[in-house]
């Protein structure tokens, strides 16, 4: 009875690792540990394993194409944050002048889309945007850096997994703040869901909270509201800020959208903007500076986010690691937040 020849997967069970870091290890990944790759060796020796240098050599054949992956916020809803949009413009542009191509695509949180990317080899690397709570998504990460997979995310770096390019969201939510605080208000709500799931927003809340404290204010939570990256949500938070019955002045929102909403609530409920309540964003989207009256916001540097992304997933791609990255914000005025 001819012997089975030994495969990666035998290598795999024997070292300890998984199967792909097995073929990375023996393409020479520079992503794999040098401890790794001798136990790896070790363990192909002891099997007399040999390495199909033709299959090997196509494995190792970059497709010259990054993935960039949107989520769904909600099931069956593919509502995406209008600043994840403006990113895709500039996105291409970087990812031309590497000479890769852009695969780009819509993804279900249920769906096994890391699986899929890492095992078909459509792209050599992810950029990954708006997954929702983070906790729920953590995992998946897990997975992708179990595997040795180049990706790279948009998000808060603090605890994070893989590489990271995010803004300065902390100062950014102090700055709101403060310039809320510099024109006299002194009851500042907060419109957004802050939390270990939403670290992006609590970041935000942190900046609003220390520009409070810097005041000599306490963060009264019943100035809090819930809020998605969504106008509705921003409207309804809005409501129930105004039927809780306690006074405020201002709203710091954690998103432009958001923001949005809370102004056609305000209005609705007769409430001018900015004389009765000053409003801040966060994002700067279009939408931002058409809204009526035009809003203040964080501004993030769209065109700047993107080409950090794309250098961060190709610098991991071509050297094996990556840096996070983490970019300036500023604040926008415009009429929402002062009189004219």
């Amino acid at each position: 009875m001819t012997q089975r020849r030994p495969t990666s997967f035998d290598i795999a069970a024997l070292a300890g690792v998984s199967q792909p870091t097995v073929s990375r290890a023996l393409s020479g990944s520079p992503s794999v540990s040098e401890e790794t790759r001798r136990r790896v060796v070790e363990a192909a020796e002891q099997l007399h394993y040999k390495v199909d240098k033709n299959a090997s050599g196509l494995r190792r054949q970059q497709s010259n194409t990054l993935a960039l992956l949107f989520f769904e916020e909600a099931p069956g809803i593919a509502l995406l944050n209008p600043f994840y949009l403006s990113l895709v413009g500039p996105m291409v542009r970087r990812c031309a002048e590497h000479g890769y191509d852009l695969l780009i695509s819509i993804q279900q949180l249920s769906s096994d889309w890391h699986v899929d990317y890492e095992d078909s080899r459509k792209a050599d690397g992810i950029i990954l945007l708006g997954y929702g709570d983070y906790l729920e998504y953590r995992p998946r990460l897990e997975r992708l850096v179990a595997s040795g997979a180049h990706f790279v995310r948009w998000g808060s770096a603090e605890g994070s997994l893989g590489t990271t390019v995010c803004s300065n969201n902390e100062q950014g939510g102090f700055d709101a703040t403060t310039h809320l605080l510099q024109h006299g208000r002194r009851q500042i709500a907060f419109i957004g869901t802050a939390g270990p799931g939403f670290p992006e927003v609590h970041e935000r809340w942190n900046g609003y909270c220390r520009a409070l404290h810097a005041a000599g204010l306490t963060p009264d939570e019943r100035l809090r509201a819930d809020a998605a990256p969504d106008e509705s949500e921003g409207r309804i938070a809005a409501e129930q800020l105004i039927e809780r019955g306690v006074p405020f002045d201002a709203i710091f929102a954690a998103s432009d959208v958001a923001a949005i909403g809370a102004m056609h609530a305000l209005q609705h409920a007769g409430r001018t903007i900015p004389d009765d309540v000053a409003i801040v964003g966060f994002d700067d989207i279009p939408a931002a500076s058409l809204a009526s009256p035009p809003l203040t916001t964080i501004t993030q540097d769209a065109r700047h986010a993107a080409e950090a992304l794309v250098d961060a997933l190709i610098e991991s791609i071509e050297t094996g690691s990556s840096r996070d990255r983490a970019l300036p914000v500023r604040l926008t005025v415009r009429e929402s937040s002062a009189a004219g």
